[in-house]
């Protein structure tokens, strides 16, 4: 026998003998080692977990999305609304100067060119006369304080009685009158100095000439104790005191 066959005897004894090894580890229930996967296979899993620089980036973008579809849904179609560069919101009515705004009616001093002045004796209270001025003109005006009344040839006038002056100054549209009573004399006839006066002269503030209302033919008695009211919006606050 030759060297080479012997060598070749003695390999094919060692193949069989580790086969024989191999075969008897499973046989005894150790199953074979699993190597792993090799080098050139790509595991794949079922669900990749999302970073959490993606779930920010894809946030940031949502968020951007729905603002952009936001702002485009409550911009008006027509432009209305739409912000200037000062800052101020469309057309605003707050721009329009107040001066154009209707400024009412205007209103000047009563005077005895614009007014007419009537003077009536009344049965109640006692003693008193009923002053009227009624606008004339085709304005409003305003009849102010208490009126200056002269009877006869007085040297001065009488005074106001405080207590009547009203809350606000009595204006007149066209048409329309206001009043003011005069205490005539005492009512007890406690006063004195008296004397029949036939003529009046009613003096309006701010106007320089005067009225010149008509008196009962027989006149009216006054005494020291005359006095005034302001002018009355009503005939009935004129004839209070």
């Amino acid at each position: 026998m030759s060297a080479r066959t012997t060598r070749t005897r003695v390999l094919a004894a060692a193949a069989l003998a580790v086969a024989t090894l191999t075969l008897t580890a499973c046989n005894n229930g150790e199953g074979v080692r699993d190597e792993g996967a090799s080098a050139g296979a790509t595991s794949q899993p079922s669900s990749t977990p999302t970073s959490g620089s993606q779930k920010n980036k894809e946030t940031t973008t949502d968020a951007g999305q729905a603002g952009s579809s936001s702002d485009s849904n409550s911009k008006p179609k027509d432009g209305k609304g739409a912000q200037n560069s000062s800052g101020s919101t469309g057309s605003s009515d707050s721009s329009k100067s107040s001066d154009s705004q209707d400024p009412g009616p205007t209103r000047t001093p009563c005077t005895s060119a614009n007014t007419r002045m009537t003077a009536t004796v009344v049965a109640r209270p006692l003693n008193h006369l009923l002053l009227t001025v009624t606008n004339t003109g085709s304005k409003n005006c305003n009849v102010i304080g208490y009126p200056a009344v002269r009877f006869g040839e007085a040297q001065s006038v009488p005074p106001v009685m405080e207590e009547s002056q009203p809350q606000a100054v009595v204006t007149l549209a066209p048409g329309e009158s206001g009043y003011a009573g005069v205490r005539l004399s005492a009512a007890d006839g406690s006063g004195s100095n008296g004397y029949t006066a036939k003529s009046l002269a009613v003096y309006l503030k701010d106007s320089g000439a005067a009225s010149k209302p008509s008196l009962p033919a027989k006149g009216v008695y006054v005494d020291d104790s005359i006095a005034v009211t302001y002018w009355q919006q009503t005939m009935a606050d004129a004839l209070t005191w």
